[in-house]
């Protein structure tokens, strides 16, 4: 009985070292989302963009540094703002470059969030999930059985906000390096329109207007993506049609 004591009154501070980044970053999420929502705005990238060209054109690197930062930080921090990150990262480095950094700085976020919140609540959460039964424990077990697929399209499907879709696969208990590679893969769509916006963003400002974001939604944009999603799906299709048969 001593013993069962000890043991639980020495998990108590490993806990608590594995809950705190977690409990910073639901603070610092909480509060800069209620304080400080326009941070990252449009309006901010219109009133420092000469400054930001200009430091561009001396200190490169440093810059590219501080971009892959500032988009790492939005990311782990769930913070509004991604979208206009993606844009900053057309606007300053062009559309190949711009949509390289943005890819690597939104995967790299999101892979620190996952580790985070894995270590943090995630394996007790996935404790408890694993000893439910019934209709919710088929739902776990068919998200697992058709986990690349559903990773691709929780970042395919443009509705999915990105904080949603990185924080839904942690707490289903997906594979790690799933995790990484169909983020990677799956954003490289948004991710290259959103950088041919910030591409043409002076031009824009410079006719007093606001970037559209509504470029995802024309038809030669959202059709293909449609396409590719029906693509993903297949799998899930096909292998639950063969478990019908089966049955």
């Amino acid at each position: 009985m001593l013993e069962r004591i000890k043991d639980a009154q020495d998990s108590l501070p490993r806990k608590s070292v594995r809950n705190f980044p977690f409990i910073f970053i639901l603070i610092v999420a909480v509060t800069v989302t209620v304080f400080f929502r326009d941070l990252v705005s449009f309006e901010m990238l219109r009133n420092h963009r000469d400054s930001l060209l200009i430091y561009r054109d001396h200190h490169l690197v440093g810059l590219t540094a501080a971009f892959v930062v500032v988009y790492v930080a939005i990311v782990v921090f769930s913070i509004p703002g991604a979208v206009v990150a993606s844009i900053t990262g057309g606007f300053l480095f062009g559309q190949t470059i711009g949509t390289l950094l943005n890819i690597f700085s939104a995967t790299l976020g999101a892979t620190v969030l996952f580790f985070v919140v894995r270590w943090g609540i995630g394996d007790r959460l996935m404790s408890k999930m694993n000893a439910m039964t019934g209709t919710f424990a088929r739902l776990i077990q068919n998200l697992r059985a058709n986990e690349v697929s559903i990773l691709l399209l929780l970042r395919l499907v443009p509705v999915i906000p990105f904080f949603a879709a990185n924080l839904i696969p942690v707490l289903v208990g997906v594979r790690l390096w799933n995790f990484i590679w169909t983020t990677a893969i799956g954003i490289i769509p948004g991710a290259a329109i959103y950088t041919s916006i910030g591409v043409g963003i002076g031009a824009v400002f410079d006719h007093g207007k606001e970037p559209s974001l509504g470029l995802i939604w024309e038809p030669q944009i959202i059709f293909p993506l449609a396409g590719l999603c029906v693509l993903v799906a297949m799998p899930m299709f096909v292998r639950a049609v063969r478990s019908r048969i089966v049955d």
